[in-house]
């Protein structure tokens, strides 16, 4: 059985088919007869990028991400407090509300990160359900703090 083979294809053939009467006898003391009835492909290259563990690298960089946005936070946090003392709150309740708006953002944040860096594991409601409560009790209380 020939095949006639394009000339972009000049290389490749496909082995002849093997058929196996399903009735034969599974052929368990000749090495060489089982060889003889498997196709021979090539083995698959191996990629060490696809293996790579790459899990402590992406937690230390999203612990770095996290700590850099924790510090614009607490400058938005002091800004947020400055604000509202120019419009005539309490500076302690002022304060407080910016330290809630900084929770808020905080907890935002950390789920944010958590599920860039490993969003199999860290998006479950185990860990995302107190994130959200958290920071949704945190902006409630940054609105009701901030009230003359």
């Amino acid at each position: 059985m020939a095949q006639d083979t394009p000339k972009d294809n000049a290389g490749f053939t496909l082995p002849a088919p093997v058929s196996v009467p399903a009735s034969a006898p599974p052929a368990t003391d000749a090495p060489a007869a089982s060889a003889a009835a498997t196709t021979t492909e090539p083995a698959p290259a191996f990629d060490a990028a696809a293996t790579t563990d790459t899990s402590s690298r992406d937690t230390l960089v999203g612990g770095v991400v996290l700590l850099l946005l924790f510090i614009a936070f607490f400058f938005a946090k002091n800004a947020y407090a400055n604000g509202l003392v120019a419009k005539r709150v309490p500076p302690n309740k002022a304060n407080a509300s910016g330290w809630w708006l900084f929770i808020f953002l905080a907890s935002l944040a950390t789920g944010v990160v958590l599920a860039a860096v490993n969003a199999h594991k860290f998006l479950a409601p185990l860990f995302m359900g107190p994130l959200v409560l958290v920071g949704l009790v945190a902006l409630l209380l940054t609105f009701t703090s901030s009230r003359r």
